[in-house]
């Protein structure tokens, strides 16, 4: 994105969302994969308090959910795009057919979605399902396609309810069973002239350079149709009139990181704590926050209680997250992480470090969560911004080492009311 440092012309629109919103320097993912990381968004607990701790495990249908509280304030609430909350794999498998209404986690209005969009489509072409559970086909580029969806919602909107429509996209993610990048016909001639971050030029043992033009050409399609939906709501007359948040629920490094662990998922391109994948993009525009560009620490976490606030709910519940604005008077300066899948880790990142730990004889696939870790990474952020030197058994970090392992066995009593010890 041009407003985080991109010079090639990738996301015009984005960028100039951001200029007319707030752009959040320090926004970060609480659980850097799908499944886990869009419950958080919907629910606005961690993960690991839900029992959505990896992917293909359903969200609980006894909590309440963003969709649900803003049913109850009056509002129409749409789901477009990738679900991948409704399959708990081997016993329930929604990911070629329709999410039934009861694991829509409260989204009643409209619903054009697949529960694994990867699995019902590639870059081009592919379906998904509506209310009734029916099949949709769709010809053409997903992005396309899915844009399409969400503006036929806004077509056909009838009454004069507030709305909360959530469109999941799942470009930039790469195609799962093609094992590449998928960007629109061209993408390689667009973006030949692209320049790759440093840390995939560093750790280089990738696959970052076979996809990166069609990665920057995924990312520009998504820049594209936000603004085919931001014309649409000018012609609406409801611009003005509308919040939007743009995020994302993870990162990518590419398969540069984890490798060191020699355990499943190591050779990946998230389940890591390295700021490639942890960092999101997050503009808000609409919200009065009186700054252009936050260092403020804000996660994903904050969103669902932000959303509520803006929709007039005064009580989030079991909700573990803060609103944007509270988060910006204490200008917080920590995010705690949650990994999973790769292994069962805990991280904490900071303005100056990004601190983890890890419990090795856990199982990433079966442990949510650990009562011993041990330290795996530790990074001079302000040194050593793009973190290519783990720091964690250099005796001149010990006493910073030391302070951050007590702050991050408070965040973990904090939010998941467990006592650990970290050797």
């Amino acid at each position: 994105m041009g407003v985080y440092g991109q010079k090639l012309k990738v996301t015009p629109n984005l960028d100039k969302l951001g200029e007319e919103g707030t752009v959040f320097e320090n926004s970060f993912t609480v659980q850097p994969v799908c499944g886990p990381a869009r419950s958080c968004l919907q629910s606005g607990m961690y993960p690991s308090e839900i029992g959505t701790f990896i992917n293909g495990i359903s969200l609980p249908e006894n909590i309440k959910t963003v969709a649900d509280y803003l049913n109850e304030e009056g509002y129409e609430t749409a789901y477009v795009g990738k679900w991948h909350l409704a399959s708990d794999d081997g016993i329930e498998e929604y990911h070629y057919k329709g999410v039934p209404k009861h694991k829509r986690g409260g989204y009643k209005d409209f619903w054009r979605a697949s529960d694994v969009l990867e699995f019902t489509s590639h870059g081009y072409d592919g379906y998904v399902f509506n209310e009734k559970m029916e099949k949709v086909n769709f010809k053409g580029y997903r992005a396309d396609k899915i844009t399409d969806f969400a503006l036929e919602y806004l077509n056909e909107k009838k009454s004069d309810n507030p709305f909360f429509l959530f469109i999941s996209y799942i470009e930039p993610h790469h195609q799962n069973d093609r094992k590449i990048y998928e960007g629109p016909h061209g993408s390689k001639e667009k973006f030949k002239n692209y320049e790759l971050p440093e840390d995939l030029r560093y750790f280089g043992n990738g696959d970052a350079v076979e996809n990166y033009e069609n990665y920057l050409g995924c990312c520009n399609s998504i820049d594209e149709n936000v603004g085919r939906l931001i014309e649409k709501l000018k012609e609406m007359g409801e611009y003005e009139n509308t919040i939007i948040i743009y995020t994302s629920d993870h990162g990518c490094h590419f398969k540069t990181r984890n490798r060191d662990l020699k355990k499943p998922g190591g050779d990946d391109y998230k389940r890591s704590p390295h700021s490639s994948v942890i960092k999101t993009p997050l503009i808000i525009k609409g919200m009065d926050l009186n700054v252009k560009r936050s260092e403020s620490f804000v996660s994903l976490l904050d969103l669902p209680p932000t959303l509520l606030s803006l929709g007039g709910v005064k009580d989030f519940g079991n909700m573990q997250g803060e609103t944007i604005e509270e988060k910006l008077k204490k200008d917080e300066d920590k995010v705690f992480i949650q990994i999973s899948e790769s292994f069962v880790g805990r991280g904490l990142r900071t303005k100056d470090y990004l601190y983890c730990v890890w419990a090795p004889e856990k199982n990433p696939w079966k442990d949510k969560n650990s009562e011993k870790y041990e330290g795996l990474y530790l990074y001079d952020i302000k040194n050593d911004p793009h973190e290519k030197n783990n720091l964690i058994d250099n005796e001149k970090y010990f006493e910073t080492k030391e302070k951050l392992k007590k702050i991050l066995i408070s965040e973990i009593k904090k939010y998941e009311n467990k006592i650990c010890e970290i050797i």
